[in-house]
């Protein structure tokens, strides 16, 4: 086990001010909700607010909080956050053929989404499902996040499984013709959006599941997915550059024998941002690949992004990798924990993990907790952080031949954050990212 924390200045917190102790926190932020009653995921919503309420909310000395403060969280409700309605909506992902379904603050908008019927699929809204009372999801809902609280307790995802009105529920048999695209837009200032997705893969099937567009004020999303023997799902998430935020992300996931996620996250600045992946390498041979690109810029406001993963291999031969690429400016923190724990018996495991920081300047800080634990005696696990500055030997051969200064660095930059892109398999969507990527740091530059 090892630990690595590079800083270039003295680390930043949020300031709020007359912080309640965790009890009366959880109380006042439960008070500002309104949870949903009955339906399929009643059960399921009780059990959460128990846990949640023997937990309580974490505070900033809990030791998967110490690099993020999590009072911004705990607070009964967001600041508001100003935004332009009126500006073009240039989401990732929209000249795709996709299945495109919108959620406006965290609630599902059907008069703007697409009709809810693809071939080899099933899918419905958490909200409709509820409503309507039983449903394939009863045995999920909820169960991977409540399973994700050992050995480190989450406390947001339980919050998310109690008060979560709405999101999707997709149950794949086969493999539909196109992806299935989340776009997220904003109406409110203040919005405060929570929304729980749960993704279930039957044996063999296949689906490419995207995100994209602008949240809440304050979000709190949850994604819990099931494969079975053989699925594989390509999850993509891209957050919108113009949209300033405090964010919380979780992803639930249990991979069967042979099965393969791909999970690639891409956040561009956003104010106090966290996304935690919990992976459970149920199957032998199963595939886990988590990886993400953040640009961050503490030029026009503050930008804290936090990265937290852990991965349990359970079974023989499994493989795992992740791949956390950040390129930080103008004060902007980045922060990645992960962890592979390899447990007894999981031999011929293969388990990779790489957090790198790119600092364009000394104002900015890169925060790292790389850890590998492991219980078996054949296996094949590295895990390693860097940190550093623009090549300066790299820089002077472009400009020697001619490349102008800013773009020399967007050309290093992006050659910086390819190994994260490469976890993306479908090359047209990588293609799109890359572009995306290169705008944003042409108008950075």
């Amino acid at each position: 086990m090892s630990e690595i924390a590079v800083k270039t200045k003295a680390q930043q917190t949020p300031q709020v001010t007359g912080a309640p102790k965790a009890v009366t926190a959880l109380d006042d932020r439960l008070a500002a909700m309104s949870l949903p009653q009955g339906g399929f995921s009643a059960p399921a919503r009780a059990e959460a607010l128990s846990r949640l309420r023997v937990m309580g909310l974490p505070g900033p000395r809990d030791e998967y909080w110490r690099y993020t403060d999590p009072r911004l969280f705990n607070v009964p409700g967001p600041q508001p956050l100003p935004f332009d309605a009126k500006a073009p909506e240039s989401p990732l992902f929209a000249q795709r053929d996709t299945l495109t379904l919108v959620f406006v603050d965290g609630a599902f908008d059907a008069s703007s989404s697409d009709e809810l019927a693809l071939e080899g699929i099933e899918i419905t809204t958490l909200a409709h499902a509820d409503a309507a009372g039983d449903h394939w999801a009863a045995g999920l809902y909820g169960a991977l996040e409540a399973a994700g609280q050992q050995p480190v307790k989450r406390p947001f995802a339980a919050l998310n499984s109690a008060a979560a009105a709405d999101g999707v529920l997709i149950r794949v048999t086969g493999t539909p013709s196109k992806p299935v695209h989340v776009l997220h837009r904003r109406a409110a200032d203040a919005a405060d959006a929570v929304w729980h997705h749960v993704i279930r893969l039957e044996e063999g099937a296949e689906l490419t599941f995207l995100e994209s567009g602008m949240v809440g004020a304050r979000s709190n999303a949850v994604i819990e997915v099931d494969l079975a023997q053989g699925a594989k799902l390509h999850h993509i998430t891209a957050k919108r550059a113009i949209d300033p935020k405090v964010g919380l992300s979780h992803l639930f996931a249990r991979v069967a024998e042979g099965a393969v996620l791909k999970s690639f996250s891409l956040a561009v600045n956003g104010t106090h941002m966290r996304h935690e992946a919990v992976i459970d390498m149920a199957g032998d041979d199963a595939v886990a690949h988590v990886a993400a690109a953040v640009l961050g810029d503490g030029a026009t406001g503050r930008f804290h992004h936090d990265d937290t993963v852990f991965i349990t291999h359970g079974a023989e031969r499994g493989e795992s990798r992740q791949v956390f690429k950040k390129v930080l400016k103008n004060g902007a923190t980045g922060v990645f924990q992960g962890k592979i724990l390899v447990k007894q018996g999981a031999q011929k495991t293969d388990g990779y993990q790489i957090s790198q920081a790119l600092l364009l300047d000394e104002a900015s800080q890169f925060l790292a907790k790389p850890e590998l634990e492991i219980y078996a005696d054949d296996v094949k696990c590295s895990h390693g952080s860097t940190t550093g500055a623009i090549d300066e030997h790299a820089l002077f051969y472009l400009r020697s031949r001619g490349v102008p200064m800013d773009r020399a660095i967007v050309f290093l930059v992006l050659s910086f954050l390819a190994d994260a892109l490469e976890e993306v398999e479908d090359e047209g969507l990588r293609a799109e990212i890359n572009e995306r990527l290169e705008e944003w740091l042409t108008s950075h530059a």
